[in-house]
């Protein structure tokens, strides 16, 4: 428990702006002027069979994305709650067709359960867009862990396919905490602003997980 309850808050802390959700790979893009989303997730993974609890509003503040992530692991034996503001910028490729872009994320976090211990990420994410429906997402980061400081390298790479303009297909390889996971699921978009994701994993060759989480988004400020 010592060291899966940490893992599930890390895991946590990458919440993508255009892929969205639950998935690990973030993307480069953030939300538009003016628009506000929110998205909220839960599921089960690992051999211990953690469940997972997320909640994550942002808004679009000038030149960059602000979100305010919240989430909950829980096991038969305990649970870890944490509280994570993130800051994301797309410096490179913010233009709408852009084909090409790059991003900053930066997110603090504190576990609140075991008084306020403090760690974090930073990610550099990358998107390149090859044909129309095709996007490829790689990211290079580390994270911090909360109350003990330890640094470990993060990154992966992801795909999306739009089949059409209601459903999606993401797949992605990805590395957090010397830990490697595999995750394959679809997107689907019941209007322009409302979406559910559902997703199945394999964690470190052995456990499976799954995750199912709504996305919506509105008018801001």
């Amino acid at each position: 428990m010592k060291r899966s309850l940490p893992l599930l808050a890390l895991c946590a802390l990458a919440v993508p702006a255009h892929a969205n959700g639950h998935f690990d790979v973030d993307n480069a893009g953030t939300l538009d002027p003016g628009q506000c989303q929110y998205e909220t997730w839960g599921g089960r993974t690992g051999a211990d069979r953690t469940t997972v609890y997320h909640l994550g509003p942002a808004c679009r503040v000038g030149p960059v994305e602000l979100r305010l992530n919240l989430d909950r692991a829980s096991l038969s034996d305990g649970r870890s709650d944490s509280v994570s503001p993130q800051l994301k910028w797309t410096f490179l490729g913010q233009a709408a067709d852009a084909r090409f872009s790059a991003a900053l994320s930066m997110t603090a976090s504190f576990d609140v359960t075991h008084g306020g211990r403090t760690g974090g990420q930073f990610v550099l994410p990358v998107s390149w867009q090859p044909i129309d429906n095709v996007w490829v997402h790689a990211n290079l980061g580390v994270d911090w862990e909360s109350g003990t400081g330890v640094r470990t390298g993060r990154g992966g790479l992801g795909g999306e396919w739009a089949v059409d303009p209601r459903v999606s297909l993401i797949a992605e390889r990805f590395r957090s905490q010397d830990v490697w996971t595999s995750r394959a699921g679809m997107r689907v978009n019941f209007t322009p602003a409302v979406s559910v994701d559902l997703s199945g994993a394999r964690v470190d060759g052995k456990a499976w997980g799954f995750v199912i989480g709504l996305n919506h988004g509105f008018i801001g400020f």
